[in-house]
């Protein structure tokens, strides 16, 4: 035999054994196609084109974040006012009714809670219930405190209650050092904030 025929056959048998080493490459687990993209292209892009379709999509964006509002910015521009009211008069002993008014002159309505606080003359003590509920009696009885919540409109007003009772051993006279005074972080006027009061104790009216 030629050393030429000879050359050929062993031309064929190399052939079959690549071909042979194709399909056992096939047989390991890789697949027929992702073999023949290795072969034509030789590249990595051409095994991800041959994958599978999740390979090729982009990964999830996050959601864009939304920040919380600041309380600052929920304010309004609300002025509110407190009108002196005088209680009505009581005999030593006797109860009546601080009556703490407090009005918005606007221009907004009030987006925030404001604090209403009452305080006392000598001689003087808090005796519930009040309105607001929840008034807190504070500093050894002197004072009250009041809450209101956000929603106060323009020219519309709210009143905390607050009865009282005079000590016995007060004298009839005029009482002074009464005050009503209003918080708010939503007024930016602290001017009209505060109102003095007095209380007239007098005597107790004969055959009562």
């Amino acid at each position: 035999m030629s050393e030429r025929t000879r050359g050929r056959r062993r031309g064929l048998q190399v052939g079959s054994g690549g071909t042979a080493d194709r399909a056992a490459g096939a047989t390991a687990g890789q697949t027929p196609t992702a073999v023949t993209a290795v072969t034509a292209a030789g590249c990595t892009v051409a095994l991800l084109a041959a994958g599978p379709s999740w390979a090729l999509r982009p990964a999830p964006r996050p959601e864009p974040r939304v920040a919380a509002a600041s309380p600052a910015a929920a304010r309004s521009h609300s002025d509110l006012e407190v009108t002196r009211m005088d209680p009505d008069p009581a005999p030593p002993g006797g109860r009546t009714t601080v009556h703490a008014f407090v009005a918005n002159r606007g221009p907004d309505t009030t987006a925030s809670p404001f604090t209403v606080i009452v305080t006392l003359p000598d001689g003087v003590t808090p005796q519930g219930p009040y309105f607001p509920a929840d008034c807190a009696v504070l500093r050894g009885g002197r004072t009250v405190r009041c809450v209101f919540e956000a929603g106060l409109k323009q020219g519309r007003s709210a009143t905390a209650l607050v009865p009282v009772r005079v000590s016995r051993d007060v004298p009839t006279g005029v009482l002074t050092g009464g005050s009503v005074e209003v918080h708010s972080p939503d007024d930016r006027d602290e001017r009209n904030n505060r109102q003095p009061f007095d209380l007239n104790v007098v005597e107790t009216a004969a055959g009562s």
